[in-house]
């Protein structure tokens, strides 16, 4: 188990340090944000919303001062997006609401999804 945020306050960022807590992947949006979250100890950040905030070109401008750390952009992604985040060395993974859309989820078409899922892994 562990815990993803859009966001790190610094008491989200050291209660996600401390004895016992549940991993936690914080979100970053700026590069302030990502040297606070370092400094904290983290180095793989969530980047959100990756679209709003540059997406792609903005990982690559990260990569440089921040070799060290591992994203997983999310926030505007679809599937036609994600194989240029994927395709970045500093990318852990793609998050996207598209792999998991609402109408499947309330009918509960789950092989719908496993299909939305396997073709975004491709």
């Amino acid at each position: 188990m562990f815990a993803v945020s859009p966001g790190a306050t610094p008491e989200l960022l050291a209660a996600g340090r401390a004895d016992g807590a549940i991993p936690l992947i914080p979100g970053v949006a700026t590069a302030s944000d990502v040297m606070a979250a370092k400094l904290a100890g983290y180095s793989v950040l969530k980047f959100f919303p990756a679209e709003a905030m540059g997406g792609v070109a903005t990982l690559k401008g990260f990569a440089g001062p921040f070799g060290d750390i591992r994203f997983c952009p999310t926030g505007g992604i679809d599937a036609a997006k994600a194989p240029s985040y994927r395709a970045l060395p500093n990318v852990l993974c793609v998050g996207g609401s598209w792999m998991v859309p609402g109408d499947a989820i309330k009918t509960g078409d789950w092989a719908r999804i496993t299909d939305l899922t396997r073709a975004a892994l491709a």
